[in-house]
């Protein structure tokens, strides 16, 4: 790096999971048709005026407490001016001045420790119409005009892609888990554009806005490029101005869209078809006991629990699994259960591409397999052979099995097996008396095979070892 700081910001548009836009009741909705999800509101035809959805105050304000930002609780709507095709009205409606959070942060994991990533303001506003260029012609998506976007913006406070990468992923599960947006990169409904400088010194360099990111790796594959490409520039003495560049995903690199000569002058002037807007403490209060369980509250819960750390990792990456997960806590064996979610359910749900809600695996009998896992009334070989069962027919675990022919074993009778393989197998009984426990393993399967498989395999264990030191 030859002694090159690299310094990041990022501003990132979130859309708000709300049925409806943000000044019009048109759905919203990704994926529909082209401009079937809109109105004259959406179109900006002279003489409309927006109406306010509160939900999208709701959501603004949960995204800003999730943040840990101060709350604007008057605040108002401005109008921001300028001139392009998906943007019929000639101005967006925006937060300016009056920003619904500010002086935010979010805390990330680094090799130094933990570290504090300053959000400077979270403003509400309006999303713009697709822009949709093929050959000689351009085609405008009014879907999207006026979609509800909060736009989050950092502090240059990350020196590395990897605090950069670490803080889109900390974001992004901050929104999903409370409920402010889904985060689809891939659709759109989180979009990232970051500002990258390199400088010897502490004192910024000509910054570089790069645009058009489609993921959150891609991030981190671009502030990398861009480092190699301004370090470059100044080795050999040459400089450049302020620009905009658009990330390339085929080529991995980083394509100049513009330079800027002089900052924009947007106009801004407060709304006037938007009355100011009051937040009670009594409205905040409410809106942040209404926040669901965060990420964090969650992994406290699986470690209290027993789960390791990489199954934590999956689930919480799941939020459908972690919510069903969340429904049983305290009532049966968590670390089991998250085995069966991660594994042969998650394969089962894999393979006929469905998901849990639409199997015949109630809350009732999911508790029951649980159970029995848990207190040795069945194995995972058998929970193998019954899951399509388990899955697709309305009989509880006990019918399940008397289908099967599967019998809870007694203690007695496992005993009675283990002793009739250890009466059989003399040599390998002496063996493991004389140190070489590796012999174990093997009266281990001949018993298993003896109880074709329905026995517990830890309580054989157990069972075996007591015997062997008679």
């Amino acid at each position: 790096m030859n002694n090159y700081k690299t310094t990041v910001g990022i501003e990132v548009h979130a859309e708000l999971k709300t049925k409806t836009k943000i000044f019009s009741d048109s759905a919203n909705h990704y994926g529909k048709m082209a401009n079937t999800c809109t109105n004259v509101i959406d179109l900006g035809y002279p003489g409309t005026l927006p109406t306010m959805n509160e939900e999208v105050i709701r959501l603004g304000l949960r995204a800003a407490l999730v943040l840990n930002c101060e709350i604007n609780k008057h605040m108002h709507f401005d109008r921001k001016n300028y001139f392009y095709p998906d943007n019929p009205k000639n101005y967006q409606i925006t937060q300016n001045r009056t920003p619904i959070g500010v002086n935010g942060y979010v805390e990330i994991d680094t090799d130094n420790g933990k570290k504090k990533i300053r959000i400077h303001d979270i403003h509400i506003e309006e999303d713009t119409c697709k822009s949709i260029h093929a050959e000689k012609k351009s085609m405008l998506d009014y879907n999207r005009a006026g979609v509800p976007l909060v736009e989050i913006v950092t502090e240059a406070d990350m020196n590395s892609a990897e605090e950069a990468v670490k803080y889109l992923e900390k974001l992004r599960e901050l929104l999903l888990y409370a409920d402010v947006s889904d985060c689809k990169i891939e659709e759109g409904s989180m979009r990232c554009d970051c500002n990258v400088s390199v400088s010897k010194t502490d004192k910024l360099n000509t910054k570089v806005e790069v645009k058009n990111i489609g993921s959150i790796s891609n991030v981190g594959v671009a502030i990398k490029y861009e480092e190699d490409r301004q370090i470059a520039l100044y080795e050999k003495g040459e400089t450049f101005k302020e620009q905009t560049r658009r990330f390339d995903d085929k080529t991995m690199s980083t394509i100049l869209m513009r330079v800027k000569e002089t900052g924009n002058d947007y106009r801004y002037f407060p709304e006037p078809d938007i009355p100011f807007i009051d937040l009670t403490e009594e409205y905040i209060k409410e809106t942040k006991e209404n926040i669901p369980m965060s990420a964090d509250e969650r992994r406290e819960i699986y470690r209290k629990a027993g789960i390791n750390e990489i199954n934590i990792g999956k689930i919480i990456q799941n939020r459908t699994i972690s919510d069903y997960l969340n429904k049983f806590n305290n009532r049966i064996n968590l670390v089991i259960a998250s085995n069966l979610l991660l594994g042969d359910i998650a394969a089962y749900l894999n393979k006929y591409e469905m998901v849990l809600e639409d199997t015949k695996c109630t809350d009732e009998k999911f508790i029951d397999v649980v159970n029995y896992l848990d207190k040795g009334k069945i194995n995972s070989k058998i929970f193998k052979v019954i899951l399509d069962d388990i899955m697709e027919s309305d009989s509880s675990i006990d019918e399940i099995l008397e289908n099967h022919n599967i019998k809870e074993m007694s203690e007695e009778e496992l005993i009675s097996i283990i002793e009739n393989v250890i009466d059989s197998n003399s040599k390998m009984v002496n063996d493991y008396k004389n140190g070489n426990e590796r012999v174990l393993k093997g009266l281990m399967g001949l018993i298993m095979k003896e109880t074709g498989g329905n026995a517990n395999p830890e309580l054989v264990t157990k069972k075996l070892v007591e015997l062997l030191k008679k």
